[in-house]
């Protein structure tokens, strides 16, 4: 039975080194697993007197559906201000609510953070990690995925060199040892 891995990009840019980190990683998923692209940047901010019958947005119900039918999410962030972008954040709060109906529980997670910077994101991807604990994500820890100067990693026709690709499988293959650990 095919597994599906949620791909979730906290960059809103449309040229983000995140979403080509991101594009990457699903295609090198297992055969066995499908990358779902879930996107984050059409969700209202999160407003608990519109989670009401009636009032909820349609972005919000699409996001939990789509959330809720993946088996292990992939989350991928740059750093703002040593923490996620507030769209990222906005999507784990739409997730985790109405309270008790959370969409993120017990999935296995992998978190990603992706800079053009030589701090590689630690903070965000620190900061995140926070949120999964409560949201009851067990969360990847080895290898860690700082990716710094992450512009360097692309040629000239965005493609990774091969010393990136390796280190980008082994973070794979550790993610689906993980997440075979968990739910078989």
């Amino acid at each position: 039975m095919t597994k599906k891995i949620g791909i979730i990009v906290g960059s809103l840019r449309k040229d983000s080194l995140n979403k080509k980190v991101a594009k990457y990683f699903a295609s090198a998923l297992p055969k066995d697993f499908e990358p779902v692209f879930v996107e984050i940047d059409d969700l209202p901010l999160y407003n608990e007197d519109l989670d009401v019958e009636g009032a909820v947005p349609e972005a919000w119900t699409r996001f939990r559906e789509k959330v809720g039918g993946v088996d292990g999410v992939y989350f991928f962030t740059p750093e703002y201000n040593r923490s996620v972008p507030a769209a990222l954040k906005n999507a784990l709060d739409v997730g985790s609510r109405p309270y008790g109906h959370s969409v993120w529980d017990g999935k296995p997670a992998l978190v990603v953070s992706v800079s053009p910077g030589a701090i590689s994101g630690f903070g965000a991807n620190h900061h995140l990690r926070q949120s999964l604990v409560f949201l009851n994500m067990p969360t990847l820890q080895q290898p860690e995925a700082y990716i710094g100067n992450a512009a360097a990693l692309f040629d000239d026709k965005d493609a990774l060199t091969e010393k990136t690709t390796s280190f980008f499988d082994l973070i794979t293959s550790k993610y689906i040892e993980f997440f075979k650990k968990l739910t078989d």
